[in-house]
């Protein structure tokens, strides 16, 4: 018995090895939307700070569409050994709700590892779109129901959710287009090809930094920095009103718990990085940098909104 313990010692042992060693190559962050939009940019923001930290490199790749299950499908393929990440949003609230048939239960199947950042989201207009006021915008919505295009990323992502509950607060019918991320969407209203978008302060900064979009409302409690001329939706007649986007990193189930913790560790020390925050401020992101057990929390209260806001406005997939 004695020299049958001696001889299982290495092969316990090697968990524990594999962990401290952690990370002993490049680490993959599997990024649900488009390059260029919010999660896009706060996931190649942080990057380079964990990657000092860290001392490997880290590899973003954008896998879209599907609702975000093409990026979720690809991190569940990957074994979970703590080299794989994924960086989602509103997806992981949403696709249970909206998907009876999914594979997978996003409560179970990922782990919350930090909330990156949130985005206070912006109403704007394209530049020949007659309102200026979110009054006027309401007006035209009601003079011409189910007429007005406004773009947000994705389907049922938080723009969508932003969108909905706006609809229903200002009793008006819009057009809802779906694009795979933020930026999509702005170059089609830099275009004037819809009408209006609700997106990022990120994402929105290139058209109205053209002149070719006008902000009407941010959809954050308070003004954002950013934009401190633009009044919110709250303070123009609809008190209460808080929908930010968000991002946030996950891992797979298996990942241990270890790796799970350094790298929390790491994505908030990045949140905290002058380099990264010299790039996001800018942007209007709100940096955040959480716990796992912080995100955790935060995850289940905002699981609640979320379904709420479906079910009140009948958003689906189709």
């Amino acid at each position: 018995m004695h020299r049958r313990a001696l001889l299982a010692l290495p092969f316990l042992a090697r968990p524990a090895l594999a962990q401290s060693d952690w990370p002993a190559r490049s680490i993959r962050f599997v990024v649900a939307f488009a390059a260029g939009g919010a999660a896009d940019t706060a996931a190649r923001s942080i990057a380079p700070a964990i990657q000092e930290e860290l001392g490997q490199s880290v590899i973003i790749e954008n896998r879209t569409g599907g609702n975000a299950l093409i990026a979720a499908n690809a991190a569940l393929g990957a074994p979970a050994d703590g080299y794989t990440f994924l960086v989602d949003a509103a997806n992981q609230l949403t696709n249970p709700v909206l998907m009876r048939d999914l594979a997978f239960d996003y409560r179970t199947a990922f782990v919350p590892i930090s909330q990156i950042c949130s985005f206070p989201q912006v109403i704007a207009v394209k530049q020949d779109f007659p309102a200026r006021t979110l009054a006027e915008f309401i007006e035209i919505a009601k003079a011409r129901p189910a007429t007005v295009t406004v773009g947000t990323p994705p389907a049922a992502g938080m723009g969508h959710l932003a969108l909905a509950a706006f609809e229903h607060a200002a009793g008006i019918r819009l057009v809802h287009a779906p694009y795979r991320g933020g930026a999509d969407a702005a170059r089609d209203i830099l275009a004037g090809s819809i009408d209006a978008v609700l997106i990022t302060s990120s994402s929105v900064r290139p058209p109205i930094q053209t002149g070719r979009a006008r902000a009407l409302a941010v959809t954050s409690l308070a003004r954002i920095a950013t934009m401190p001329d633009v009044p919110t939706i709250a303070e123009q007649g609809f008190p209460g009103y808080d929908m930010n986007d968000w991002n946030g990193l996950f891992a797979t189930a298996g990942v241990p718990r270890a790796i799970i913790a350094r790298m929390a560790t790491a994505v908030a020390n990045a949140t905290r990085s002058p380099s990264v925050r010299a790039r996001m401020d800018p942007a209007g992101a709100i940096m955040v940098g959480n716990t796992p057990e912080q995100f955790a929390d935060w995850l289940d209260a905002q699981r609640r909104v979320a379904a709420e806001v479906i079910r009140a406005s009948g958003i689906t997939l189709g």
